[in-house]
């Protein structure tokens, strides 16, 4: 797009593998102005394009989001003149972003250890289960196994019941976030040392990544943190609380002066003052008997009432809420959280992507393209290939 001040504008990357973790980092690198080349498989394209809910046409609404502003290319990279396309498309872009198992393009002859030798400038984001070596690096890595791995589904759920899964793709997302700022911290050095390099992330990493003070307190006392339900061991009060129209909300009291607050607001004004409880540490030894106190007030009052007297109070607490909540909350629309996008079945809206940022904001331009939209753009503009010889790649199964 001409005049795009899109922070990352004139930034070229090629995306390359399927599925979740390496795709929803281009996307946003794509929002925020970088010009994402998706290459796909001919005919099936991306996975993703048929996963969960269909549209008239068979293509999932997801891939209106984690496909939305790229281009698609088909290239066969079972055969040897598509991987020639591709490695010659790689010498064209800034950053490549791949998450096949690791050692598959070294395979191919396509690694940057070949690249860098003709394109020392070219950024590598290689996103596996388990990272680009090491004893389990050619495992194959989903989110589900890696989340495990990774210590999240242990201290996840409750102590009496089966390690709890969220029913999203965590692992994936976290591993494109950290993908993101790594390509971003690439693309700064690049500007300082002239060169390229290896972006390695791991699903189970960026899981792992997340563990807050979980490592140093096994280092340094051994002690190994449960699964807590609804709870965060060590920190009171933060629960969920069901109220009088059978609905939970979440409150957090865990300052001293908001706990005081809180209990004036429960009408305990006995706890408020109680020396016993007038830190963090006090409260963590009576946090069954604050529980308690909480659970009884909230049950007397909706949801709604709750939530008023909290924030009145300067407490903080929030509704559980579905996707319908959000859409139908006016602070999800004053935040620009909703993008509308038009497809081949007419228009629906996506999630904004985050930050925000106030002089060159990302957006959504358009939805996922069709499958192999953009072949003859890329490859006659990229690499000069003529009309002639794209038909015959495309003769060839190629593209």
């Amino acid at each position: 797009m001409q005049n795009d001040q899109r922070p990352l504008a004139g930034i070229k990357v090629l995306e390359l593998g399927q599925l979740i973790a390496g795709p929803q980092a281009s996307c946003v690198l794509a929002y925020f102005g970088a010009e994402v080349i998706k290459v796909e498989p001919p005919e099936t394209g991306d996975a993703i394009r048929g996963w969960r809910k269909l549209d008239a046409n068979g293509t999932s609404y997801w891939w209106q989001s984690i496909a939305r502003n790229k281009k698609s290319v088909t290239v066969n990279l079972r055969t040897d003149k598509g991987r020639a396309l591709v490695k010659r498309l790689m010498g064209e872009v800034d950053v490549v972003v791949e998450n096949f198992r690791p050692g598959t393009l070294e395979k191919w002859g396509m690694c940057p250890e070949v690249l860098h030798g003709s394109h020392p400038q070219l950024i590598f984001a290689r996103v596996s289960g388990y990272g680009q070596d090491g004893p389990r690096a050619s495992q194959p890595g989903y989110a589900s196994a890696c989340e495990a791995y990774g210590g999240f589904r242990y201290i996840n759920g409750f102590k009496d019941r089966p390690p709890v899964r969220p029913n999203l793709s965590l692992g994936d997302t976290l591993a494109s976030m950290h993908a993101v700022i790594g390509v971003l911290l690439a693309l700064f050095g690049r500007v300082k040392s002239g060169r390229g390099q290896v972006v390695d992330v791991s699903i189970f990493e960026s899981v792992y990544n997340m563990m807050e003070s979980v490592v140093p307190e096994y280092s340094a006392e051994k002690v190994i943190r449960e699964p807590s339900g609804s709870t965060l061991t060590g920190i009171v009060p933060t629960n969920t609380y069901l109220c009088a129209d059978n609905k939970y909300v979440v409150i957090g009291g865990n300052g001293d002066s908001i706990f005081k607050r809180l209990m004036i607001c429960a009408g305990r004004e006995d706890l408020a003052n109680d020396e016993r409880l007038a830190d963090n540490a006090g409260r963590v030894l009576h946090e069954a008997e604050i529980d308690q106190a909480i659970s009884d007030w909230v049950a007397l009052y909706p949801s709604a009432e709750v939530l008023e007297i909290l924030a009145d109070a300067s407490v903080p607490g929030g509704p559980i809420y579905s996707v319908e909540d959000m859409f139908n909350d006016p602070h999800y629309r004053a935040r620009g959280l909703f993008e509308p996008v038009n497809y081949a079945g007419g228009e629906l809206e996506v999630a904004a992507i985050h930050p925000r940022l106030s002089e060159t904001p990302g957006r959504t331009d358009r939805g996922g393209p069709e499958l192999g939209e953009h072949t003859k753009e890329v490859l006659t503009g990229f690499l000069g290939i003529s009309d002639k010889e794209l038909s015959v790649l495309q003769d060839e199964n190629v593209v």
